[in-house]
């Protein structure tokens, strides 16, 4: 099994959703963020004055699957998430020892 760890823009949530929906996913969490890379934020202007922002609103996905599913699950959030400017994203993806569903017990892959 294996855990993936994306990160996107937030405006790009709901067509990621609706590809991973396609493809077969069953579940995420969905979490609001700041944070930042490349583009170490920006400057804007409000009421008349300059302030920072140093960091950028993204959204993080946590997307549990089979090992087999991992690499489509990968390349639906790559392709669907790109708009091919700075702050895309990233994907992490982490091996996942165990799961456990709560409700009937069921554990590992039957969980998922």
């Amino acid at each position: 099994m294996k855990l993936i760890i994306a990160t996107i823009k937030p405006f790009k949530l709901e067509e990621v959703r609706e590809a991973l929906t396609e493809i077969g996913v069953r579940g995420m969490m969905v979490t609001e963020i700041k944070g930042f890379g490349a583009q170490s934020g920006h400057t804007e202007i409000y009421r008349g004055a300059e302030y920072a922002v140093n960091f950028v609103p993204k959204i993080k996905l946590e997307i549990a699957v089979n090992a087999a599913m991992a690499d489509q699950v990968i390349e639906t959030i790559a392709k669907t998430a790109k708009t091919g400017k700075i702050g895309d994203g990233k994907i992490f993806v982490l091996d996942l020892e165990q799961a456990v569903r709560v409700r009937t017990g069921e554990t590992n892959e039957d969980a998922l």
